[in-house]
This record gives structure tokens, sequence and C-alpha cells, in this order.
């Protein structure tokens, strides 16, 4: 890949990376219920999701998911209903004296490594339960791969390079971003204040993926 389109694809990858949706909401509640540090399982699940969307897309199945309004509706309503779920789990849950952890929003882990498995299990399922990602990508990697030169390298090349910077903004960003309100969850009501915010921005990115066109 051509240094001059690689830096392209970087600045692009930065601004959609930037763009707020599931997985920044996902990832500054990881961090705010688990902390800075431990919501990067959060992260590496999104990554996961990630890297099957573009397995997809570069095996041409992208198109029989854009083709195909059954298939591609059904992943869609999959996904909102899921981010729903999550969104209402947030706002009914029981909040809890004495600080962050255990998770208001998520049932206390019975060690370290069954919260880790849930923020990746939670991140994979809310980035690969978006079917627009995959249009996205269809229409997103074209531009920055060339037919007439070996594939797989750009291909390579174009994932490390997507992936990086997502974890990084994610991680980076949206995480550090969060910690500074970990202080509210320390109360009973600032976790019920925190957990109705991003509760109620989990559904209102479900509502943008069912019904935006």
């Amino acid at each position: 890949m051509a240094p001059a389109i690689w830096f392209s694809l970087l600045t692009t990858s930065v601004v959609i990376s930037f763009t707020p949706g599931a997985g920044a909401i996902n990832t500054m509640t990881n961090s705010m219920t688990f902390g800075w540090r431990r919501s990067i399982w959060g992260v590496l699940g999104q990554q996961l999701a990630l890297l099957v969307h573009l397995a997809i897309v570069a095996a041409g199945l992208g198109v029989i998911v854009t083709s195909s309004p059954l298939l591609f509706n059904t992943i869609r309503y999959a996904g909102a209903l899921y981010l729903v779920y999550l969104g209402l789990r947030l706002i009914f849950a029981k909040a809890e004296n004495g600080g962050a952890d255990p998770s208001p929003a998520t049932p206390a882990p019975s060690s370290a490594g069954a919260g880790s498995v849930a923020m990746l299990r939670r991140g994979f399922w809310v980035n690969l339960l978006n079917p627009k990602a995959i249009v996205f990508f269809l229409a997103f990697i074209p531009q920055f791969i060339r037919s007439d030169s070996p594939l797989a390298p750009q291909y390579l090349v174009l994932t490390a390079t997507v992936v990086a910077v997502d974890m990084l903004v994610m991680w980076g960003f949206f995480a550090v971003a969060a910690r500074p309100f970990r202080r509210f969850s320390e109360s009973a009501r600032g976790q019920r204040v925190l957990n109705t915010v991003f509760g109620v921005l989990f559904i209102a990115v479900a509502a943008l993926l069912a019904f935006a066109h």
C-alpha cells in the first residue's frame, strides 16, 4: 500500500473511530464500572467483531448481507434489541452502596476473569450486531485496495490500521474520558444517575440502528 493511500486510510479511520456510537458508550460504561485498565476487555471484544466484519466484506459475503433485505433487517433489529436490553438493564439495575465495584450494570463477577469474559462477550455482540458496519466497509474498503496489486498484503495493512486506531481511540480516549465520572458511582444516587444516562444512550443508539436509513 502506497504511503499516501495509507495516510488517507489512517486519517479516515481516526475520524470514524471518534464518531460516537454503541462501541463508545459500551467502552465508557465499562470504564466507569470496572475501571480504565479492565475496560480493555470490552475494547478487545469490539475489535474481534470488527475483524469479523472485515473478513465478511473481504470474502464477498457482505454483498449477500446487503442484497438480502430479510437478512440485513434480521441482523439490524437483533442488534437494536440487544442494545435496548443493555440500556434497560442499566436503567433498572439496583444500585450498590460503597463503591463502583461490583457493577450496578453487571452482576458482580465471581472473579476478575469472569468480569473480563463478560466484557469481552458484550463488546463483541455490541459491534457484531450492526449490519450497517458491513455496508460501510463495503463502501470504505474499495477506496484503499488496488485490484492490480496483491490483495492479501493490502488487506493485512488495512485491517491492522483500522483495528489499531479503533483500539487506541476506544481505550485511549473514550475509556479515559469516563474516568472522572467514577467518583459519582461511589454513591447509590450517583450510580442511578449514571446508569440512567448511559441506559438512555444505549436505547437512543438502538433507535438509530433500527429506524435510521
